[in-house]
């Protein structure tokens, strides 16, 4: 099968910090190192008033860069006046034969309709990676799951395929759009392996093992369940422990930091109330022992992939597609979600595997092998077999 000649991808910049931030970053470094690669990135995703991270807007708080190789535009803006013709014009310029655009939020959805629509006209092919259904946050707010679901269409009608990190996520989205008939191709989260190793802290060192939290601070993300699950531990459990949560509050989900304050082992611990740096995740991970992810739902976990790129063991909620993309992981041991006695145990099944080192089967090749793929099918050159 030929794969495409030039791709250019489409997803979140670095303006608005994320996990799709450095997800489209890796991903068309990974695509680069195969053909010609261009990233038109989503600049100003909303009003920054209305975003929950609004306070770290414009602050670089990224190592990642961009391949030299892979020519990019940054980019194009939600309300479009100013920046649409410099995208359609950058869009034109790279005349790609493939467009990938990163689904993960509404915000995007009228934007991506046309550069969709604009590219097909243009004799591109159009792939849609989807991270999320619809961002949870957005879906509590009124109409905006209508606008989704009824502006949705215009979107799909000029996508060729899809793509999906999990049968879960392929499931969840048949369920909500009409796609299940649509060619659609399975690709695990690649490793998120760019954070900088950092030395292991002298602290780190005392005999004590620090469980770790890592990521934003939503409802869904059950950092609650985790301090109870915490409490819960018996004590000469517990007196061995030391727990670390970083992350930034959104949506004023203040409950876990509520729980941390009133907690009896509040002194156990530290809490990092804020987005960080690459540097400090680097210094978190290799601080930690035990990394512990008590989601309450989720498609998928950018934290999960650090700390499995990273090696460390991880308890993790068994939902969504979560088990799929650790599958295959040494280190990982799961726990049913919002229970935080059954966390309890599962992080007592963890900690003898604290010191260990497990490999990470995830790589940024299947991600780029289902793309070709899936852009042979939506093309027709599919790979013929060989003559007997």
């Amino acid at each position: 099968m030929s794969p495409p000649r030039r791709v250019t991808v489409v997803g979140a910049g670095f303006r608005f910090t994320s996990g799709i931030s450095y997800y489209t970053c890796r991903v068309a470094n990974a695509l680069a190192e195969r053909g010609a690669v261009s990233a038109l990135l989503m600049r100003q995703l909303i009003p920054a008033v209305l975003y929950p991270g609004r306070r770290r807007v414009g602050v670089p708080v990224h190592d990642l860069r961009y391949d030299p190789a892979v020519a990019v535009h940054d980019g194009l803006d939600w309300s479009w006046w100013r920046t649409l013709p410099a995208a359609l014009r950058f869009l034109r310029r790279q005349a790609p034969d493939l467009l990938v655009l990163q689904w993960w939020t509404g915000a995007v959805l009228h934007s991506y309709a046309l550069l969709a629509w604009y590219a097909r006209r243009r004799g591109a092919r159009v792939l849609l990676e989807w991270h999320e259904v619809q961002d949870t946050g957005e879906l509590r707010i009124p109409g905006a799951r209508r606008y989704v679901q009824t502006v949705m269409g215009l979107l799909l009608r000029n996508v060729d395929g899809h793509v999906v990190h999990s049968d879960f996520d392929r499931r969840e989205l048949a369920r909500h759009y009409p796609i299940a008939a649509a060619p659609t191709a399975l690709a695990p989260h690649g490793p998120y392996d760019h954070h900088r190793p950092a030395p292991r802290p002298q602290a780190a060192d005392d005999g004590i093992i620090t469980l770790l939290y890592f990521g934003v601070i939503r409802p869904y993300k059950g950092v609650e369940d985790l301090v109870a699950a915490f409490e819960r531990l018996d004590a000469p459990v517990a007196d061995r422990l030391r727990l670390v949560i970083v992350g930034e509050t959104w949506e004023g989900w203040t409950a876990p930091l509520t729980a941390v304050e009133r907690s009896p082992r509040r002194d156990r611990i530290t809490v990092v109330n804020r987005y960080v740096t690459d540097a400090e995740v680097a210094g978190h991970f290799a601080a930690a022992d035990v990394v512990a992810l008590p989601y309450r739902r989720s498609s998928a976990s950018g934290p999960l992939h650090v700390a499995m790129a990273a090696g460390l063991p991880v308890v993790v909620s068994d939902v969504g597609g979560l088990r799929e993309a650790a599958e295959g992981y040494a280190g990982a041991v799961f726990a049913p979600p919002a229970d935080p006695d059954a966390l309890a145990a599962a992080i007592c099944r963890a900690l003898p595997l604290a010191g260990g080192r497990f490999a990470d089967p995830r790589s940024w090749t299947e991600v780029v092998d289902a793309y070709h793929r899936l852009f042979a099918e939506v093309t027709g050159d599919r790979a013929k077999p060989a003559a007997a």
